[in-house]
């Protein structure tokens, strides 16, 4: 993949392509929810729903929202409360899609880091999801675990079942012992 790939936070612009991965994704499931839960949902949580770009093509997107463990959204009815009613300890993934042509290049793994570092910036412990269509084998080998006792509702279908797994602490590297003195290190200047 040439292009630059970036993860950046949903924009109001991004619905329409958002609306349309959606729809792809989950009307063969009988779990497409629309335009107006969708939005719900981001509006709720703004600062952890993002897309992901590829060049200017929007190739992907990610809904997430604080939920308390063991619980998740009712796919029958839109958001009715923001993220403030619920103080950070689990992030909820409720939805992660990438357009099909780009599925298996690692635009979902981006995402997937992304969250789990605002998960981290928020101080959550843990991110949940519920893995619908069969998917539970792809969650478990991204850490996921299944919660017994944990049972979706019927909407989210048959195999649907409620994972969740502990937010990562930051990778840290120890410093190599040296032999000799270090030079100065340079100043860094972000450019916006």
């Amino acid at each position: 993949m040439a292009d630059t790939v970036r993860v950046r936070t949903l924009a109001d612009g991004d619905w329409d392509a958002v609306v349309t991965l959606e729809r792809d994704a989950y009307t063969g499931l009988g779990l497409s929810e629309g335009r107006a839960a969708l939005q719900s949902r981001a509006a709720a949580s703004p600062d952890t729903c993002f897309v992901v770009d590829v060049g200017a093509r929007t190739a992907g997107y990610l809904l997430a929202l604080p939920y308390p463990p063991h619980r998740y959204p009712d796919l029958a009815r839109g958001e009715q409360r923001t993220a403030t009613a619920c103080p950070p300890g689990n992030l909820h993934l409720h939805d992660i899609v990438v357009a099909p042509g780009l599925r298996r290049t690692g635009l979902a793994r981006h995402l997937l880091r992304h969250l789990t570092g605002t998960a981290r910036a928020r101080g959550d412990e843990r991110i949940s999801l519920v893995a619908v269509g069969g998917t539970e084998p792809f969650w478990s080998a991204r850490g996921f675990v299944p919660e017994p006792g944990v049972v979706p509702a019927g909407e989210y279908g048959g195999e649907a079942v409620y994972m969740s797994r502990p937010v990562a602490a930051a990778r840290q590297t120890r410093p190599r012992p040296s032999l000799s003195p270090s030079p100065p290190a340079p100043t860094l200047r972000e450019v916006s």
